[in-house]
């Protein structure tokens, strides 16, 4: 990335630089530093995050001196991929070309002058502290973080109890990690007995739910991904065998966005109530999955399960699981709940029994190949899935 992942800040405030710093520090950045645009001769003064110095030629009234070239440390003015400007520093850069991922940040949140500025300097945004510290740490971890095409997210619901949407949930995490994609499965129903127990990794190490449900604002992409359990290639976020079975809304969605900034695939299992937490995940996948198996009651249960889903989730596709009853085929069954039919899963003989012994569900047979299915026809081969 340009810059190296490191923002540039130039102001000669030391009160709103010491801000910045605190800023960048929660966010896991180290920022490079300058009272001005940087010079393109790398002789100035950058200190790499600890301070601030005169860049050595720098016209410190104007602010042109060397713009877009490179500073101490490999950042310059063009190339730093965040500019943190001072808005006592707005008229020192107010010559440097246009570029995008620049914010003008200050303190006054009285100053009706300060948009005047920011259009002059070419500003994305207007950020005041302390009222937008939240919305900057966001942006500055981006960087860090190297924000770039988020996850595709997949979730999986039961029209019906007993439907297998867990299962498929397993599987289509198994087949994607398999496929060379950086995949998180979600375990997002507490009751429905934990997806490590499915993958045979209960006993793991590595963070669950609980640990989570204090979270608040950005939780970070990189740390969450590495506290999680690893288990057949993918990472498992799961629950314990403790009796917590309720993580709070803005938890639940703090996490879920976390594991969708690392890009690759995220899918979620998901409980057939929606409340608030549900709710959260839901406006936040791409696409949800609900399994139907092929009998008239579980159809009728499932049209009261999508009328929820709906009212929050973009997309809502079926999958018919199992054989349909006389007069009623898959494609009969997705018309009656209003929704695309996403394709139809075989009851596979055998499949309790070898997850039983310790198999997850998806390393072979029927299911096995649904998944590779879905994932051709949704991230295509570009994306390493095999045809």
């Amino acid at each position: 990335m340009p810059g190296g992942g490191r923002p540039l800040i130039i102001t000669e405030d030391p009160l709103l630089l010491d801000d910045l710093l605190r800023l960048c520090a929660a966010a896991g950045a180290e920022p490079h530093v300058h009272h001005a645009v940087p010079e393109q001769s790398g002789a100035g003064g950058d200190r790499g995050g600890g301070g601030f110095g005169r860049g050595s030629g720098a016209d410190c009234s104007s602010g042109v001196g060397g713009v877009g070239g490179v500073g101490v440390g490999g950042v310059g003015w063009e190339s730093a991929p965040l500019v943190l400007v001072g808005d006592d520093a707005a008229r020192r850069v107010g010559g440097a070309p246009r570029r995008d991922g620049v914010l003008l940040v200050g303190r006054d949140l009285d100053d009706p002058r300060v948009w005047q500025r920011a259009v002059e300097i070419g500003a994305e945004e207007v950020l005041r502290l302390p009222d937008a510290e939240s919305r900057l740490v966001d942006r500055i971890a981006d960087v860090v973080e190297g924000a770039g095409r988020p996850a595709l997210a997949v979730g999986v619901i039961g029209g019906s109890g007993g439907a297998g949407a867990s299962t498929l949930a397993c599987a289509l995490a198994l087949r994607a990690a398999r496929a060379g994609q950086r995949t998180i499965l979600i375990d997002g129903d507490p009751l429905g007995g934990g997806m490590d127990v499915l993958l045979g990794g209960e006993s793991a190490e590595g963070l669950r739910w609980p640990d989570f449900a204090a979270s608040r604002g950005r939780v970070g992409a990189g740390a969450l991904e590495e506290s999680l359990p690893e288990l057949h290639a993918l990472r498992v976020l799961s629950w314990d065998r403790g009796d917590r079975v309720v993580v709070p809304p803005a938890a639940m969605r703090s996490v879920v966005a976390a594991a969708r900034r690392r890009g690759g695939v995220v899918v979620v299992d998901l409980p057939r109530r929606v409340d608030e937490a549900v709710a959260e995940v839901l406006a936040q996948l791409d696409l949800v999955l609900m399994v139907v198996p092929g009998e008239l009651r579980s159809v009728a249960a499932a049209g009261r399960v999508a009328a929820g889903v709906r009212m929050v989730a973009r997309d809502v596709r079926v999958v018919v699981r199992g054989r349909c009853p006389d007069g009623l085929d898959a494609e009969a069954v997705a018309r009656l709940l209003g929704a695309p039919l996403a394709g139809e899963v075989p009851v596979e003989v055998g499949l309790p029994g070898r997850v039983a012994e310790g198999e997850p569900p998806g390393t072979r047979g029927t299911l096995a190949r649904f998944c590779d299915g879905f994932w051709q026809r949704v991230l295509g081969p570009a994306q390493g899935v095999p045809a």
